[in-house]
């Protein structure tokens, strides 16, 4: 078998920051990395968004940036400055070429096209047996996400965070390119959560996104009527559909940590790096790739990165809410939005926020659902 002291699973958004960020420091000169993925050029796979303070690291990679965002509901409402933050948007052909470009400037990280069967852990490391060979890694990281894992369990909640969205250009500038539409609920809900977002790239070009938080998936054909029926009430009939995307992403509490080991880690969304409340992906990736840098410098038992927070915690209550009371989900948002400052909420969601900060979220929201969940998961 071929060895490699780090072996890295997938190379989307987690892989390729791992990977990114060790090629940076100088410490791990010398170590071989091997990245595994059945494709390297993914083009526009996917569109990460996220807010964030002032300047940031992949400011230069940037889309679109909106300094104001618009949530709306039947009961509530309004354009919200969200500045000093920016709600910020990537494309991720941009991204992953971006990164390569640096990444293969390092001559001790090979990347190899192909497909994995199977690992497993050994005494001293990990074993890999994909397509075209066998391969040995001191240590492991996998962003392949097995959903048997989470689904097959009772004791947390399970959701989907899917969509369907169509970029569309018009003929003439329509569109309100300084404010995002971050949530806007006021379509129909039929009995679960379900809002349309808005990202105006210019002000002919649009990303109309219809989303959902439930546990099943629709047709194809219910997502894309409803973007229909929300272009029609917005007065637009002449546009093209210049480009669509979907996906589907989980929505769970599930301990993702119970999976590692001494030598495998689990990254990206398969480690529980998406925050399991809102979907959202890409900033916690940055931030939690930096800090695996830093603790493999200090650490060798990869068991011992997963810190328990008390977001953690958080989560699963509104998760355990969101799925016993689907329908509710507007409500909840809404209430949060009304009575919330809008920089508690992006700290809050950043799991950055004091105690303080969290009493206030808590006490933004109707307690019932909360408090009946809250005694539930206590006894």
């Amino acid at each position: 078998m071929t060895k490699y002291d780090y072996i890295i699973l997938g190379a989307g958004a987690a892989g390729l920051m791992l990977a990114y960020r060790i090629s940076q420091d100088g410490f791990f000169d010398g170590k071989q990395v091997l990245i595994i993925d059945k494709l390297k050029d993914k083009g526009n796979d996917r569109t990460w968004c996220f807010w964030e303070e002032g300047e940031g690291e992949w400011d230069d990679l940037l889309t679109k940036t909106w300094p104001k965002i618009f949530f709306g509901s039947d009961n509530y409402s309004e354009t919200i400055d969200i500045m000093p933050y920016h709600y910020k948007m990537i494309r991720s052909d941009k991204f992953y070429k971006s990164l390569w470009e640096f990444i293969s400037t390092n001559k001790n990280i090979t990347f190899l096209e192909d497909v994995v069967d199977s690992y497993t852990e050994l005494k001293d490391g990990v074993q890999v047996i994909t397509n075209k060979g066998r391969y040995f890694g001191l240590k492991l990281f996998s962003s392949i996400l097995n959903p048997e894992v989470y689904k097959s369990q009772k004791k947390y909640p399970v959701l989907q965070q899917h969509f369907l969205g169509w970029f569309v250009k018009t003929n003439e500038d329509v569109f309100d390119e300084t404010t995002a539409t971050f949530m806007d609920f006021t379509v129909p809900q039929n009995g679960n959560t379900r809002f349309m977002y808005v990202l105006p790239i210019d002000k002919k070009t649009a990303l109309f996104e219809y989303t959902l938080f439930s546990k099943h998936h629709l047709k194809r054909s219910d997502y894309e009527n409803a973007i229909s029926k929300y272009l029609e009430d917005k007065g637009l009939s002449d546009f093209d559909i210049i480009e669509k995307e979907s996906g589907s992403i989980p929505m769970t509490s599930f301990k993702f940590s119970q999976l590692n080991s001494t030598h495998i880690l689990h990254i990206g969304t398969a480690g529980a790096w998406t925050k399991a409340s809102t979907g959202y992906t890409f900033n916690n990736t940055s931030k939690k790739t930096k800090d695996l840098v830093l603790f493999l410098k200090q650490e060798k038992d990869l068991s011992k990165f997963y810190k328990k927070s008390k977001f953690w915690f958080y989560d699963l209550i509104f998760l355990d809410v969101l799925a016993n009371h689907n329908e509710e989900g507007a409500a909840l948002f809404s209430s949060m939005f009304r009575k919330g400052n809008i920089k508690t909420i992006f700290k809050f969601l950043d799991e950055e926020s004091t105690l303080l900060g969290d009493l206030k979220i808590i006490l933004s929201v109707p307690p019932k659902r909360f408090i009946q969940a809250f005694f539930k998961r206590l006894f």
